[in-house]
């Protein structure tokens, strides 16, 4: 499990110090560990700020989501429900955010850093400047921007695949988690509320998922993948060869009085050898 300072904290949840500390005096955040004078915090207060987060997103009160908290703690260990908040708070990925300099953006995407290109990285969420800097939520996804780049895409067309990509994925998480999750509370919370037992089993169930649902989604992306991409070049080598044939049909066509000088026995094995 992790350790975090305050600012560390904060960053990782996408709220600020200040809120933290409102929302501890507010009850609704434990106190961190003491290591002298520094407060230490964990996992399970990242993955209760980000709880936190999305319900104040959703409409709901400090005081509706602190009555939330006290009615499911009463219903299990502590233990269990940090475990469950843990389970489907933390990232689905190892690809931590990081930062890049204006210079360390055109070392990589050169000429293509322009105002506009860059206003439309802010708007998809790819880039988020932080001073002097921007802010990177995802490097792998901004490296595979600047490997298309390097290879000739334009930046414009490549920030249309993202904002296209973006959707459709969005559209498979969603239908995944919609699913799953409508088992899950038909299973184990029929009343609406996780209680007792049900807080740990659910925990578990959220973090067996993970590894299910990049399996499931990386397979079908690969045989969609193969699919795609030997139509891809069959249909460019049914191109080459239909050019291929009318080059030779009008090479033909351009001698055809050379070609009727010669025996007919020879014409016919020249003209088929050219088919």
């Amino acid at each position: 499990m992790a350790d975090y300072r305050i600012d560390e904290l904060a960053r990782q949840a996408g709220t600020t110090v200040r809120n933290v500390r409102v929302y501890q005096d507010r009850g609704l955040l434990a106190p961190p560990r003491r290591d002298g004078r520094v407060g230490i915090y964990t996992d399970a207060h990242l993955a209760r700020l980000r709880l936190i987060g999305q319900l104040l997103r959703r409409g709901y009160t400090f005081a509706n989501i602190g009555e939330l908290l006290t009615v499911w703690e009463r219903g299990g260990d502590l233990a269990d429900i940090f475990d469950l908040e843990s389970a489907v708070g933390d990232p689905w990925t190892d690809d931590m955010p990081a930062y890049v300099t204006p210079e360390g953006l055109r070392e990589l995407f050169g000429a293509e850093v322009t105002e506009e290109n860059l206003e439309r990285s802010f708007r998809l969420g790819l880039l988020e400047p932080d001073g002097d800097r921007y802010r990177v939520p995802s490097p792998r996804l901004l490296q595979a921007g600047a490997e298309l780049v390097s290879i000739g895409m334009r930046l414009p067309a490549v920030l249309d695949l993202a904002e296209r990509l973006r959707v459709q994925v969005d559209a498979v998480a969603s239908d995944l988690v919609g699913t799953v999750n409508g088992h899950i509370l038909a299973t184990h919370a029929p009343g609406g509320m996780l209680r007792g037992e049900e807080i740990a089993e659910v925990a578990a169930i959220a973090r067996r998922m993970r590894p299910l649902a990049r399996m499931a989604v990386e397979s079908l992306l690969a045989q969609s993948m193969t699919r795609h991409v030997q139509d891809a070049l069959a249909e460019h080598f049914a191109e080459v060869l239909e050019h291929l044939v009318r080059e030779k049909a009008a090479d033909a066509a351009s001698r055809p009085t050379v070609l009727s000088s010669w025996p007919r026995r020879v014409r016919i094995w020249v003209q088929s050898a050219l088919i």
